[in-house]
């Protein structure tokens, strides 16, 4: 069991509108605050998706390079961009994300419903996606949103081998609908298979919506990592919305103590991902 704890902040993504959770960080500006506050408090990696003049979901090139840029000039954080988009992105622009040089990006490891739309995850997609990534240095985290991912993880590098850094780390996306459950067992289940990846391999989980808190002490608990953000949860707790990004950083930093875990600093985060 590892003895501290990562904490990604994932603090947009691609499926809330602005209009109906003002809080969301859309802006440059707004994301660049954000990004400071959950250092402070703890988080070592960001998952960036970037919103366009409309707050609406972009993978614009210049936009993300921009981003990245600003980032790294006013934070520390390892800068962790989405090549998953909106689930109506294409391809090709999902693997242009590559070309504004983040740190680490995500590489999901299969096909999965989500919600009323199907997120579309091609075998040869993502073969491109991970040797791209081998090749110009960027460390994937490898996002598993059902069981059978975890063993088209396995069929990947045993064909075309580590990734840049040489050190595996996944993500359980939990609770999204379509995908696995955000449970206890699910993620038991989750942890018992990477028994079949190489020795040393670590985990975050995401626990999306009410499976939030489930999932995160689910995930303490089985010597996992964590991401909590305004991409996944949009609710503090019943009836109560999130205020901003800084409200789930913070209650994730509270239980990593907690369990005597505390947050790795972003040395520490470079270190366990072989950045």
């Amino acid at each position: 069991m590892t003895t501290g704890t990562l904490i990604t902040v994932a603090p947009t993504g691609a499926e809330s509108a602005k209009a109906e959770v003002p809080a969301l960080p859309v802006t440059l500006d707004e994301l660049l605050l954000t990004a400071r506050e959950c250092e402070a408090l703890g988080a070592a990696v960001i998952h960036v998706h970037v919103r366009d003049d409309d707050a609406r979901p972009t993978l614009d090139p210049g936009r993300l390079r921009e981003t990245v840029t600003a980032l790294r000039e006013s934070t520390d954080l390892i800068v962790q961009l989405s090549t998953g988009g909106a689930v109506t992105d294409p391809e090709a622009a999902r693997l242009a994300v590559l070309d504004a040089a983040p740190d680490m990006a995500s590489c999901t490891m299969g096909t999965v419903n989500f919600g009323d739309g199907v997120f579309l995850n091609r075998w040869e997609f993502v073969v491109d996606l991970h040797t791209r990534m081998q090749e110009r240095g960027i460390v994937p985290e490898y996002e598993i949103f059902d069981l059978g991912h975890l063993s088209t993880l396995r069929r990947l590098l045993d064909r075309y081998g580590l990734p840049a850094g040489g050190h595996v780390h996944v993500d359980f996306v939990m609770g999204v609908p379509g995908g696995m459950p955000g449970t206890t067992e699910a993620l038991v289940a989750c942890r018992q298979a990477l028994r079949d990846l190489p020795e040393g391999t670590t985990f975050s989980a995401t626990g999306i919506g009410r499976s939030t808190i489930a999932v995160l002490l689910a995930s303490l608990s089985a010597g996992g990592h964590l991401r909590v953000g305004m991409e996944d949860t949009v609710t503090y707790a019943k009836g109560r919305p999130v205020e901003s990004n800084m409200q789930l950083v913070a209650r994730a930093v509270g239980f990593a103590q907690l369990a005597q875990r505390p947050p790795l600093d972003t040395t520490g985060a470079r270190a366990l991902l072989g950045l």
